[in-house]
C-alpha cells in the first residue's frame, strides 16, 4: 500500500494506518529528515528478520532506531552530562547518536553492537514524530537504498522498488537524499563517525 503524506501536516488517518501496520508486525517505509527509512517495531523479531532480508544485510551489522525526544532516548541508552548538553542542541535533527546501551535484556540483539552500544535518531520530520508518539515505542531505522547501495530519493521510485516487498509506504514530496551525521558519544569527547547533512561546526570548534 502507498499513501502520500503532507510534509508539514501529515494526515492523521495515514499515521494511524502506519501505527496499525507496525503493531501488527508489519514493515513500513517512511520519510525522515535525511533519507527514506525502512522500519518496524524494534520489539518484533519477525519484522526485523524481514528487514535483514530486504537489505541483504549481515546479521553482524546492527540497526539504529528512532526515538521521539531526549527523554525517550534515556530509556534505551546511558546519556552522560556532556552527551546530554550536546544532544539537547542537536535534537531533533539529522544526527545518529552512538551511545552505551541500557535495557540490554529488553532490546533485541539486532539493535546492540558488540561494544554494547546503540544508534539512536530523533528526526525533525513530523511524520516520524507522530508515528513514534502514537506507537509508544521506537521503530527501526534502515536507509532505503537501491541494489548498488545508492539512496532512492524519489517517492515514485521507492514505490516501484518496494511496494510489493513491504506492507506500507508513506511517500513525501520533499527530496530525501542525504545521510545523517553519525556522532559517537560513548566517551568524554564526541567523535564524528560519518559526516552527513548535520552541522558539526560546534563539535569541531570544541
Amino acid at each position: 500500500m502507498y499513501l502520500q503524506v503532507h510534509p508539514q501536516n501529515p494526515q492523521g488517518r495515514h499515521i494511524q494506518k502506519a501505527v496499525e501496520v507496525l503493531r501488527d508486525g508489519g514493515v513500513i517505509i517512511y520519510p525522515t529528515d535525511t533519507v527514506y527509512g525502512i522500519g518496524c517495531s524494534i520489539f518484533n523479531s519477525g519484522a526485523i528478520e524481514r528487514i535483514y532480508l530486504l537489505k541483504q544485510q549481515e546479521k553482524s551489522k546492527t540497526f539504529s532506531f528512532i526515538c521521539s525526544d531526549l527523554s525517550h532516548i534515556s530509556e534505551y541508552a546511558k546519556v552522560s552530562n556532556a552527551a546530554y548538553r550536546l544532544m539537547k542542541q542537536l535534537i531533533p535533527g539529522p544526527y545518529t547518536f552512538i551511545l552505551p546501551a541500557s535495557r540490554l535484556k529488553q532490546l533485541p540483539k539486532s539493535m546492540i553492537s558488540k561494544r554494547k552500544t546503540v544508534g539512536i535518531r530523533v528526526p525533525s520530520n513530523p511524520t516520524c514524530q507522530m508515528i513514534i508518539k502514537q506507537l509508544g515505542h521506537p521503530i527501526l531505522s534502515a536507509s532505503v537504498l537501491d541494489r548498488s547501495g545508492n539512496i532512492i530519493s524519489d517517492p515514485e521510485e521507492v514505490r516501484h522498488e518496494f511496494e510489493k516487498r513491504v506492507d506500507l509506504i508513506l511517500g513525501e514530496s520533499n527530496s530525501l537524499q542525504q545521510f545523517s551525521t553519525i556522532l559517537d558519544l560513548t566517551e568524554d569527547q564526541p567523535v564524528i563517525v560519518r559526516q552527513g547533512v548535520g552541522d558539526v561546526s560546534m563539535i569541531i570548534a570544541a
